[in-house]
């Protein structure tokens, strides 16, 4: 789906490693799969580990550049997009806090197919592509979490598809929400996402507007409640599925 521009006076060549720190752990209590490993493990992600700042607008990753690390939200908010072949921008998904996401890409060793901007100042965290095939040659916990990454981003995307043919823009605001609050990929959410009427109108390719009567027609039907600077989902399941 098409989306608005986002107003950006940041480099569009990426974030500069050189920016980065190490984590400290608030950071490391925000990554889902940390759990999931052995001391040892754990103890070589940390000191490979880096975590960024990002500015509103500026990119992660950029279409065409080759893959060096494995990124996931810390704090914040971003979204995937491409150009289609007519310019315009295209919106896959965002990103909320907890979502990991290029494990296809770093797996392949490709360059990204796609980019990744923040809507607004997030905290990013990344490990090298390095680290990432290491712990898959030793890691059951790690292969276990980047097989269900892949499996229910898969899902996503078909989901994506589907929200793409729906032509009432209430439908495609609730589809648009539901995903940003999947519990597996982004278990940073929890029940309230954190997100203004313009950031969703970017993810789902709508005004501000009309965004905002939307969003009050889902408090009416009772599957969401709006929350000072945010969303609270009251019915995950009716949310995903709601019709008119």
């Amino acid at each position: 789906m098409s989306s608005p521009a986002i107003p950006s006076t940041h480099s569009a060549h990426g974030v500069k490693t050189s920016r980065s720190r190490t984590a400290v752990a608030a950071d490391l209590q925000q990554i889902p799969w940390l759990s999931r490993l052995t001391d040892s493990e754990r103890a070589r992600v940390i000191a490979d580990l880096r975590v960024i700042d990002v500015e509103p607008g500026e990119l992660v990753c950029r279409v065409g550049r080759p893959v060096t690390y494995w990124f996931g939200v810390i704090d914040g908010l971003l979204k995937m997009s491409n150009d289609s072949a007519m310019g315009v921008p295209i919106t896959f998904t965002g990103m909320p806090p907890g979502g990991w996401f290029g494990e296809g890409t770093v797996l392949k060793n490709e360059v990204y197919r796609y980019n990744i901007q923040a809507l607004r100042k997030s905290v990013v965290a990344g490990i090298t592509a390095g680290t990432f095939h290491w712990l898959l040659d030793r890691s059951i916990g790690f292969n276990r979490f980047v097989m269900m990454q892949l499996n229910e981003r898969l899902g996503q995307f078909i989901a994506a598809r589907e929200i793409d043919r729906l032509t009432h823009p209430d439908e495609r605001v609730a589809r648009s929400l539901a995903a940003l609050f999947h519990p597996l990929l982004y278990p940073g959410v929890g029940q309230l996402l954190r997100i203004t009427q313009q950031e969703l109108g970017y993810l789902v390719g709508l005004s501000r507007q009309r965004v905002n009567q939307a969003l009050a027609a889902l408090q009416a039907a009772g599957v969401i409640r709006i929350d000072y600077g945010g969303v609270r989902v009251l019915d995950l399941e009716r949310l995903r599925s709601y019709r008119l």
